[in-house]
């Protein structure tokens, strides 16, 4: 049967299949590439894209007296990063007396950006005017996420499409900025 130990019992040498010889070598494969794949991303910001890059601002909206409300849109793009200021101008009072400011207000925000195909998206956060959190206060707080159809794209010139709400964004260029990568 098999040897006996020093207090005098009896062990069973037991036979491992090659099913399971198999499976515990797919599993340590398994495991050995998912360690092996793996991998840190670079501590910098990402490059963005380069048509992007400089200060974009919205001069004018089409058909602006005949709106309730509109937005104007001034973007800095920095690398893949956002910083965008939205000042709203509104017939309607949709917030309290405090906050409505006679029609016209300002919001913040910043966060990354993607450009894939032919839209641009916009993910991140509604800040206050220094682009530091926001947590609470008048309009809208937590995330801002958009997305616009890039109609075209020329050297001065930026036409988009909100998705959201299928209004024109022409920007102008402003000020263009050579991206430097930041540390995160």
């Amino acid at each position: 049967m098999g040897a006996s130990g020093r207090d005098g019992r009896q062990f069973k040498v037991s036979r491992v299949s090659w099913k399971d010889m198999l499976r515990l070598l797919f599993g340590f494969l398994l495991i050995l590439c998912i360690a092996v794949s793996c991998r840190r991303l670079p501590d910098v910001q990402g490059k963005g894209e380069a048509f992007l890059q400089g200060v974009w601002n919205q001069d004018s909206i089409a058909n602006a007296d005949k709106l309730l409300n509109y937005t104007q849109h001034k973007f800095r793009f920095t690398c893949d990063s956002f910083y965008v200021d939205l000042t709203t101008h509104s017939k309607v009072n949709y917030y309290s007396d405090s906050c409505f400011n006679g029609g016209v207000w300002k919001e913040y925000a910043k966060g990354v950006y993607e450009v894939r195909a032919d839209s641009l998206f916009l993910v991140g956060t509604y800040t206050k005017a220094n682009y530091k959190q926001k947590i609470s206060g008048c309009y809208r707080i937590g995330q801002y996420i958009q997305t616009f159809y890039i109609r075209s794209a020329g050297q001065d010139q930026l036409k988009l499409e909100s998705t959201s709400n299928q209004r024109d964004c022409t920007l102008a260029l402003k000020e263009r900025i050579t991206c430097k990568p930041k540390e995160l």
